[in-house]
């Protein structure tokens, strides 16, 4: 779901745009997305795109030196799938009653669901 990338890239602490948005790469060249991330770099983006049923990352990375693309991936990917549970566990009417980030970056939820 967009929701859930979305809110992944908010949660590394970048600032998606939404829509009809466009990713910018070397000399200019743009490329339609339906999720942007600007980068330090004023004049490359990273984007995300539909195909299929996932999300794939689009970027011209020659111009992006301050971002690693296999740990960003890795990175969002974790978060999307944190956030993806939330809602499953949600729909199916748990609550998280404890969360915990561990030290090999993993995370750890305790959830409870109401038996009245």
């Amino acid at each position: 779901m967009k929701e859930h990338l979305v809110q992944a890239l908010r949660d590394l602490g970048h600032e998606p745009r939404e829509g009809n948005v466009r990713v910018r790469g070397y000399s200019g060249q743009m490329t339609d997305v339906e999720v942007m991330i600007p980068t330090r770099n004023p004049v490359y983006d990273i984007g995300f795109r539909k195909a299929g049923e996932t999300y794939e990352m689009v970027a011209d990375w020659y111009g992006i030196n301050d971002i690693v693309p296999d740990a960003f991936l890795n990175q969002v990917q974790q978060r999307y799938a944190y956030h993806a549970v939330l809602t499953r566990m949600r729909e199916q009417g748990f609550e998280v009653a404890e969360e915990e980030d561990l030290q090999d970056r993993t995370i750890h939820l305790t959830v409870r669901r109401s038996v009245f």
